[in-house]
């Protein structure tokens, strides 16, 4: 793709423009850097069939802002650094129906700028600001997803009218759970910290349990999904307590709820294996759901609200494939969102998004998934499983990818 120069916005004004080349890393920045201020360090976009991801790295954190602008439809979002060493981009973003085009450049000796000029409508679904971990530097996070040309206009006269300039008002982090997109109602999320009681999981040879880890991570991701004001949370045990499998499952199908979470910690013979999963049901795993079924209550109970009274068992076979088939999909997006959320924040396993026969995954009528937090066999994964940072920095890429996996599910015709 060929990149164009855009002009430099002039302070005050979204429209009124004046040429300004791209700065490389090597030019000086017309006036004087501000004392601690950091570098921008990289930047990149990566693209999805509908979706598209700013990533912004920094040598520390910092403040940001973005606002959307017309003729042409762009997304300004700066950050305040003093100094940027980004390569001129070497060509467009594939594979996207969002993203044309984007451009760095230094809009003011305290400003870098990154501008994206869209292919099409886009909003903002969240951005934030990521601590720095392991070897990962600070970064701002931004997603966009599509948007209708009424919504898009509607964001280009908010920020003319709101702000100034695009960098007056910095604007907060999305709250973990939180969206920049209204929600229509509170689903429910039901939070299931595995094992507990007699049944301890996984155990290190320190003396870590997966029991105790998950239950206090699931109660640090019920708190953040609550004060992100969109959704009622549920566990399906607050403390050291011994529930079967189909006790689980019965929990989250008989309170309807919305999406069902199993926390995981496990162990594993190599103890190289490391990193966070997400786990959906093997779609030929059909065996043990038919097993529930038949355990629990026939299959007309399954969709009841769903079937008409007397209706024949081949037209009852039909409507609960076709919920089976519903809800696989449904699940699959969830686990894809949480990754997508977990990959700026935590090491994940290869191939994250991954498919098993878990008990727990075969209710035919709630989206399930699985999140392996990480393996108690591998030190790495211990040490970081321990740590509250670590706790809260995982707890809040799950709640976005949750967060995200709804607004998908609000955004279905």
């Amino acid at each position: 793709m060929n990149f164009r120069v855009i002009r430099s916005l002039v302070l005050g004004l979204f429209l009124a423009f004046a040429p300004a080349p791209l700065l490389h890393a090597q030019e000086a920045a017309p006036a004087a850097i501000p004392v601690g201020l950091p570098n921008v360090i990289d930047v990149r976009v990566t693209v999805g069939e509908d979706r598209a991801r700013l990533v912004i790295d920094l040598a520390s954190k910092t403040e940001f802002s973005f606002v959307s602008l017309a003729e042409p439809n762009r997304l300004a979002i700066d950050v305040r650094a003093g100094t940027f060493s980004v390569p001129e981009p070497s060509g467009a973003p594939s594979e996207t129906t969002l993203i044309e085009s984007y451009l760095v450049e230094q809009a003011s000796s305290d400003r870098i700028r990154t501008t994206l000029t869209l292919a099409a409508p886009a909003q903002v679904q969240q951005a934030y600001v990521l601590d720095p971990f392991e070897d990962q530097p600070a970064r701002l996070v931004v997603d966009l997803i599509p948007a209708d040309a009424e919504t898009f206009a509607a964001n280009v006269e908010r920020d003319r009218t709101t702000s100034a300039t695009v960098a007056e008002t910095a604007a907060e982090s999305t709250p973990a759970g939180g969206s920049e997109l209204p929600i229509a109602t509170r689903p429910l999320v039901v939070i299931d910290p595995g094992h507990g009681g007699i049944d301890s999981g996984a155990e290190a040879s320190s003396g870590v349990r997966e029991k105790d880890i998950v239950l206090a991570f699931s109660l640090r991701l019920q708190e953040l999904l609550v004060e992100s004001g969109r959704f009622d949370v549920a566990l399906t045990r607050e403390d050291d307590t011994y529930l079967r499998l189909e006790e689980r499952v019965d929990l989250a199908r008989t309170n309807k709820a919305d999406i069902f979470l199993s926390i995981h910690a496990d162990s594993f013979q190599q103890p190289e294996i490391r990193g966070a999963s997400v786990y959906t049901r093997d779609e030929n795993a059909t065996d043990v759901l038919d097993k529930v079924l038949a355990d629990t209550e026939n299959k007309s109970d399954v969709i009841a609200g769903f079937a008409m009274p007397q209706m024949a068992p081949e037209v009852v076979d039909i409507l609960l494939d076709l919920m089976r088939r519903e809800m696989r999909k449904q699940s699959f997006v969830a686990a894809q969102s949480i990754v997508h959320q977990l990959e700026p924040s935590v090491a994940l396993r290869r191939f994250p998004v991954r498919q098993a026969d878990f008990f727990v995954l075969q209710a035919p009528d709630v989206p399930s998934v699985l999140i392996e937090l990480g393996f108690l066999s591998n030190l790495d994964d211990i040490t970081n499983l321990t740590q509250s940072d670590w706790q809260n920095r995982t707890a809040e890429a799950i709640a976005r990818g949750i967060s995200t996996y709804f607004d998908s599910v609000e955004a279905e015709p």
